[in-house]
C-alpha cells in the first residue's frame, strides 16, 4: 500500500491535537463554576466563557429573591473544597440565601479562585467541529470543537460543557406557545419574571394596575410583592380553572418556604387584594391611550379582557439550542432536553424532589463531548435544583477524565418534595421576612395562614 505511515499512527496524529486542548465551559453561574471546580480538581485544562460582566450575572438580575433551598444544597462539593483551600468561610448551611447572597458569598469568591481561566463580557455565538458541518461524519469524533465568540475569536476545545442557562430566553406571553398578537409592539410595558417590585423597580408599579400572567412560583413571588404597594391594583391571570396547584400544600408542604408562599397568595386572593382571572389564554395585546388591553381567547373561542398599565409575563423559560445548530443533538420533542433525560424530569410526573439522580449517560448527545448541563439541560421542565446541576457536572467531568466508574455512580440525596428543614422557613422569616420573597422581608406584619388543600405541582420557582 502507498502512504508514509500506518493507519494506527495516522489515528494517533489525528487524536493528539484534540487531547491537548481545553474544555470550554459556557456560563459562569452556579453550575458552570461547579464544573470549573470539578475540572480543577481533576487537573483538566479549561476556559469558562461568561456573557455577563461578572460571574452569576443572570442570578444578579433576581438578586432580591430568596431561594427555597438552604446553602447546604447550593454549594458544589468540589467548589467547596476549592474555596476552602483559598481561605473561604462557608455561610450558615441552613440559611436560605437571596440571589444577591449567592453571587457575593459564593460565586464571586469562586470566580476569584478560578482566576484568569474565567473570561467575562464575552459571548459564545456558535459551536461546531473544526472542518466539519453537521452532515460530515468520517473522522468527526476526533476533530476538535470550534467555539466562536462575539469578539471574532475562535477557541478549539476537546469538549464543551454548556451551562448557559435559560434566563435570556423567556417563554412568550401568548397562551399557545406563540407570541400574542401585538406582543412585540407592547414590549415596553411587558416585564419578564421577578422584577424588583419593592426595590429598584418600585416606581414602575406603585400606583399602577399590573397584570401578572403565570401560575408558577415566580408569579407568586411577584404577586405577593405587588400586594405590599398600597396604591397598586393587581390582576392575576392563569390558564387553569383553579389556582390550587399554585397554592400548593400550605403547612403540609415539605418545603416550608414554598408552603408559606402559597398560603399567603391564597389569602391575598380570597381577601380581594388580588383579582384572579382563571381560564385566561392570552391571545392579543392592544396598546391604547397609554394603557394596554389584554384579550384572552380560550380554546372554545370565549373571550375575556382586562385593561392594565403594566404586564409581568411569568410564563417560564425555554432553552436556546441555536448556538449548537451545527452539532448533532438528540432532543426530546416535548421538553427540549436529551431524550434519555426527558422521562426523568417530565413536570407532568415529577416535582424537583422526585427527579432521580442522573449524569453523563442521560446528558449525552450523538455529538460526543458536548453536554448541556444545569437548567438548560432540563429544557422547558421547571423542576431543576442547583444540587442536581452539581451532580450532573461531577459525573460529566469524571467521564471527561476517563473515570467512568465515578461518572456512572450518580447520587442525589433530597427529600421527596424538595430540600427543606421543618423549622427553617419559620425561623428565618422572623429574622428577614418571607422566604422566596424580597430581601429584607415582604411583610411588615404576618398574614393569617389559611388551610390549603394540596394540588401537587412542581417546585423550584
Amino acid at each position: 500500500m502507498g502512504g508514509c505511515c500506518s493507519t494506527e499512527t495516522a489515528e494517533i496524529e489525528q487524536i493528539t491535537p484534540r487531547a491537548g486542548l481545553p474544555v470550554v465551559v459556557i456560563g459562569a453561574g452556579p453550575v458552570g463554576l461547579a464544573a470549573a471546580a470539578q475540572l480543577t480538581e481533576r487537573g483538566l485544562d479549561f476556559q469558562v466563557i461568561e456573557a455577563g460582566e461578572r460571574a452569576g450575572a443572570s442570578i444578579a438580575q433576581w438578586g432580591h429573591v430568596r431561594v427555597f433551598s438552604p446553602w447546604r444544597y447550593n454549594i458544589g462539593a468540589a467548589a467547596r473544597r476549592l474555596l476552602e483551600a483559598h481561605g473561604w468561610t462557608a455561610p450558615d448551611p441552613e440559611w436560605l440565601p437571596t440571589g444577591a447572597e449567592i453571587v457575593s458569598d459564593y460565586l464571586a469568591p469562586l470566580a476569584d479562585a478560578i482566576g484568569d481561566r474565567l473570561r467575562t463580557g464575552v459571548k459564545v455565538i456558535a459551536i461546531s467541529r473544526l472542518g466539519y458541518d453537521r452532515v460530515r461524519t468520517n473522522g468527526r469524533e476526533e476533530a476538535p470543537f470550534l467555539v466562536r465568540l462575539d469578539t471574532g475569536e475562535e477557541i478549539q476545545a476537546k469538549a464543551v460543557i454548556d451551562a448557559s442557562g435559560t434566563w435570556t430566553t423567556p417563554n412568550v406571553l401568548g397562551a399557545s406557545g406563540l407570541p400574542a398578537f401585538g406582543e412585540t409592539d407592547a414590549a415596553d410595558v411587558i416585564d419578564h419574571a421577578l422584577p424588583d417590585v419593592l426595590g429598584a423597580d418600585r416606581a414602575t408599579y406603585d400606583g399602577k394596575h399590573t397584570l401578572v400572567v403565570g401560575a408558577g412560583h415566580s408569579a407568586a413571588t411577584t404577586l405577593i410583592a405587588l400586594a405590599q404597594l398600597e396604591d397598586a391594583q393587581i390582576t392575576w391571570a392563569i390558564r387553569a380553572g383553579s389556582a390550587t396547584r399554585t397554592y400548593g400544600g400550605g403547612d403540609a408542604d415539605a418545603l416550608p418556604a414554598r408552603g408559606a408562599l402559597g398560603t399567603r397568595l391564597h389569602h391575598l386572593v380570597t381577601s380581594g387584594r388580588i383579582q384572579l382571572l382563571t381560564s385566561f389564554f392570552t391571545h392579543s395585546v392592544e396598546k391604547a391611550d397609554g394603557r394596554v388591553r389584554v384579550v384572552s381567547r380560550d380554546p372554545s373561542g370565549v373571550e375575556q379582557s382586562v385593561t392594565v398599565d403594566r404586564i409581568v409575563s411569568a410564563t417560564g423559560y425555554r432553552p436556546d439550542h441555536s448556538i449548537a445548530s451545527e452539532l448533532r443533538l438528540d432532543l426530546d420533542p416535548i421538553l427540549g432536553s436529551t431524550r434519555q433525560l426527558a422521562p426523568l424530569i417530565d413536570p407532568n410526573a415529577h416535582s424537583c424532589g422526585t427527579v432521580p439522580a442522573h449524569g453523563v449517560n442521560e446528558l449525552a448527545h450523538p455529538e460526543s463531548g458536548y453536554y448541556a448541563v444545569g437548567v438548560k439541560s432540563y429544557g422547558r421542565a421547571p423542576t431543576f435544583l442547583m444540587a442536581t446541576g452539581s451532580e450532573q457536572v461531577r459525573s460529566v467531568v469524571a467521564a471527561l477524565a476517563g473515570d467512568w466508574e465515578a461518572a456512572r455512580d450518580v447520587q442525589l440525596d433530597l427529600p421527596e418534595t424538595g430540600v427543606c428543614s421543618s423549622n427553617l422557613a419559620e425561623a428565618q422569616e422572623q429574622r428577614v421576612g418571607l422566604a422566596t420573597g424580597i430581601s429584607g422581608g415582604l411583610l411588615a406584619t404576618p398574614l393569617p395562614l389559611t388551610t390549603v388543600s394540596s394540588g401537587g405541582g412542581s417546585c423550584c420557582g
